[in-house]
């Protein structure tokens, strides 16, 4: 499967997931939801991790598992074979290949979702800091999620025109993925010098993400590099550690042990089972680069206000056509 995928995505990381979803929709067909899961979980999240990795994109495993298992589900209303439109044309006593058809067409409108889970894992509430984080999440994604219906049905008050739609996908976007703006303007992540893995590795908070790319030789003998991470459990309020003690010791917590020569460091043992052994993490490979996190960069959640601005503009040029121009009166049975 992971070398399928590669070889159809050529690395570019949106095309491998979009093939991994039709990987899932096809695997998917005809199975119950816990079968589907199991299968999901094995043979797909795997590869999404690996070659995420590789692409330098660090993919929460929450956020894969619910990637390949939202795929797998939609296999149930996909035709011809979708489980839940045969239940659902029993019911409504209609064709079930027609209802199939249809119930495809409303769920391409939250397909986006699990792309969205990928790029921007704070929708999984992955990396919430408090109350206050959640509130600004939960209410950005509720809008984000209003203007994709918007732009999808092509009304909003009245009926969208093509600008109308476009700038609804815009606040979509910005709305899913404020971090893709915010990078652009200043980089989450700044790279020092190897040799201070410890001291990045001690000065971070509690569960924050520690950030390497390492290169290495592959099981099949190629020369790899990816970008891998691991969150770092603060030490014992009881513990002396500081300094270069501090960031070994929270390391070994997370499973890796880490070998420095001057300016050369190496990944001398991952522990099996471990948050850093599912995460991509190798042993033997070679720490090429430290990230760490960019104090000067400004909260990505700024991004909100120019979407929301956005919004309102399609709002106003909506009312405005509401109370000047005649609108369609529907009649039973009619859609918009």
């Amino acid at each position: 499967m992971t070398a399928f995928v590669e070889l159809v995505s050529m690395g570019n990381v949106l095309v491998m997931l979009l093939f991994t979803a039709i990987v899932c929709l096809v695997l998917g067909l005809g199975m119950p939801t816990t079968a589907n899961y199991i299968l999901m979980a094995t043979l797909m999240a795997p590869v999404v991790v690996e070659l995420g990795a590789q692409s330098g994109l660090i993919i929460p495993l929450i956020a894969v598992h619910m990637f390949v298992f939202y795929y797998g589900l939609m296999a149930d209303i996909t035709p011809p074979v979708g489980l839940a439109t045969f239940a659902a044309a029993a019911i409504a006593r209609e064709d079930p290949l027609r209802i199939g058809i249809q119930g495809f067409k409303y769920s391409l409108r939250t397909a986006v979702l699990p792309f969205v889970f990928v790029f921007n894992p704070l929708l999984l509430l992955i990396g919430i800091d408090g109350p206050f984080e959640l509130i600004v999440v939960v209410t950005g994604s509720i809008i984000g999620s209003l203007a994709f219906a918007a732009a999808t049905m092509g009304w909003m008050r009245v009926r969208s025109t093509a600008l109308e739609v476009v700038i609804c996908l815009l606040v979509t976007f910005m709305m899913f993925r404020p971090d893709w703006f915010m990078n652009h303007i200043e980089p989450k992540y700044v790279t020092v010098p190897v040799e201070q893995v410890y001291e990045v590795a001690a000065t971070l908070d509690h569960n924050q993400q520690f950030v390497v790319q390492i290169e290495g030789l592959n099981i099949e003998g190629d020369e790899l590099s990816k970008t891998v991470a691991v969150p770092l459990a603060a030490l014992p309020e009881d513990s002396d550690l500081t300094g270069e003690a501090a960031g070994r010791q929270r390391l070994a917590d997370a499973g890796v042990g880490i070998m420095a020569f001057g300016d050369m460091v190496q990944i001398s043992s991952v522990r099996f089972g471990s948050q850093a052994s599912r995460s991509g993490w190798e042993t033997g490979w070679d720490v090429a680069a430290v990230q760490k996190p960019n104090p000067d960069r400004p909260s990505e959640y700024f991004m909100y206000l120019p979407a929301l601005l956005l919004l309102v503009f399609v709002w106003w040029r909506q009312g405005i056509r509401l109370r000047t121009e005649p609108q369609p009166i529907l009649q039973a049975g009619q859609s918009v």
